[in-house]
């Protein structure tokens, strides 16, 4: 055969490829190849070393005895490939848990062979799923879950509490009601924040949470330095824990709260001049340390305190993992039972709380069992304002200055008069110094009073701002207390 009438090697890959391979794009334009048959796809541009698409096809044609090629064959190959999977159409792929079809949800195990967990209204079982019904994204944090257990009567999660060191049964009903938020992809939960004395094992908890959901292999890690660097680590997974949290900047605190309830990064791609690239974001987060410091108020009611108390008996760390990874399918599969009765509780969503969501799912665990997750929850709401308001002054003096309004009665000034009002009542007569962070500005007191407005109305003092012709003015008011319904009896 002439070199004229040989094949291009181009050609070749290019058939070899699209025969035992599907191509799809996503919304942002990624182009990702996934085996006919398999769940799992892989970015086809991924240059990772272990895992990638350029590998596996690499691998195909040598295992089928179609040949070795060099790296511009493949190259060119591979951009033929990129360019006709532009026109399909668009498929999302999913980190661990994804939405299906007829009201279902999955579960990825992470393994090798696909098998996933379906969670549907009327059960859950474990199977293989449709690729044109979920596409798994699987990255070097998706460890593999073991086989869940089916019908175990509830015993895995009595399991998993005795492994734990929880300091309350309010405190264990608010992390089941978490972890069964975890397996929703569309349900923003608040971040557990695993807090206790030292040698309480918040560390150990915390892995054990996220182990249930993210296989042996999910640890903790130390925060990153900067918001750009936790952002990748939380998109590449599910769950994202952060260990011994001693202090938190604002920017880390204004990050956390975009990964709980949702946000999109938008980035220049490498090697382009104006070309960019999206990171969606909306991950369970989990945090452990002893104390914090200062609690800024619209991560507050982000946060899901967890306290945990010292064991009077302590194991080694060997025989502590054996133990768990032995009891893990029955604690999966207790956790999915209990999902299951949980999603067909019927209750009504409280419309009070910021995490609508997962007060639904509190109030619906509490349908399905009587733990009494939503009462819990709005108890650790309420300690979260109190270690707001502990941390900050300027909520302090504007509480004490609401004691002197008459109930149902509002007062109106500018932002420099309150500044004025608030500054002198905080020095008083001993003209004591501000201190630091004090708003030096009516900008900066409305700024921070629009913080501390939910936490301020948790406690009874309302802030308002409106205009009238001559100016802008802030209003602060403390309504009529309501009869409770035992006064409103008796008043017939």
């Amino acid at each position: 055969m002439s070199e004229d009438e040989k094949t291009p090697a181009r050609e070749i890959i290019t058939d070899y490829a699209q025969a035992h391979f599907r191509y799809f794009r996503t919304a942002d334009g990624t182009v990702y190849a996934q085996k006919n048959g398999h769940p799992v796809a892989r970015p086809i541009r991924s240059q990772g070393t272990t895992g990638s698409h350029r590998q596996e096809l690499m691998v195909g044609l040598f295992k089928d005895g179609i040949g070795v090629f060099n790296g511009t064959a493949m190259k060119e190959a591979l951009d033929l490939i990129e360019a006709l999977a532009l026109t399909e159409e668009v498929q999302p792929v999913h980190i661990r848990v994804a939405p299906g079809f007829d009201g279902a949800t999955w579960l990825d195990l992470g393994r090798a062979d696909g098998q996933s967990v379906r969670i549907h209204p009327t059960g859950w079982d474990i199977r293989t799923p449709d690729p044109q019904e979920v596409c798994w994204r699987r990255t070097q944090l998706t460890g593999e879950l073991p086989l869940p257990v089916k019908d175990t009567g509830g015993k895995g999660i009595d399991l998993l509490m005795r492994l734990c060191n929880f300091a309350t049964a309010e405190t264990e009903c608010l992390a089941i009601a978490w972890l069964i938020g975890c397996l929703a992809p569309s349900v923003p939960v608040p971040a557990p924040f695993l807090t206790g004395p030292q040698g309480a094992g918040k560390s150990t908890g915390g892995r054990m949470l996220v182990r249930i959901i993210e296989g042996m292999t999910g640890d903790l890690r130390r925060a990153p330095k900067d918001e750009e660097n936790l952002i990748t680590a939380v998109a590449a997974g599910w769950v994202t824990a952060l260990d011994n949290l001693s202090h938190m900047t604002p920017e880390l605190s204004d990050a956390m709260c975009c990964i709980v309830t949702g946000a999109e990064n938008v980035k220049r791609a490498l090697f382009t001049d104006g070309d960019v690239f999206r990171i969606g974001y909306r991950r369970p987060l989990l945090l452990t340390g002893i104390d914090v410091g200062v609690i800024r108020p619209d991560l507050a009611e982000r946060l899901l305190p967890l306290r945990l108390e010292r064991p009077r008996v302590r194991r080694t760390e060997a025989e502590l993992w054996s133990d768990f990874a032995e009891v893990l399918p029955v604690i999966l599969g207790s956790l999915l039972d209990l999902t299951v009765q949980v999603r067909a509780a019927e209750a009504d969503i409280p419309t009070d709380l910021r995490m609508a969501d997962f007060a639904h799912l509190c109030a619906q665990l509490d349908a399905a069992t009587g733990l009494g997750a939503l009462a819990a929850y709005r108890a650790s709401l309420d300690d979260l304002n109190d270690d707001v308001i502990e941390g900050d002054l300027l909520a302090q003096t504007v509480l004490k200055h609401a004691a002197g309004i008459e109930p149902g009665t509002e007062q109106r000034m500018t932002s420099a008069e309150w500044l004025h009002a608030l500054t002198g009542l905080y020095s008083g007569e001993e003209c004591r110094p501000l201190p630091k962070g004090w708003p030096t500005t009516g900008k900066v007191l409305s700024d921070r009073l629009k913080r501390l407005q939910p936490t301020l109305a948790a406690r009874g003092v309302l802030i308002d701002w409106g205009r009238t012709n001559a100016s802008r003015y802030i209003e602060i008011a403390r309504p009529a207390a309501t009869p409770q319904p035992h006064e409103q009896a008796a008043a017939f």
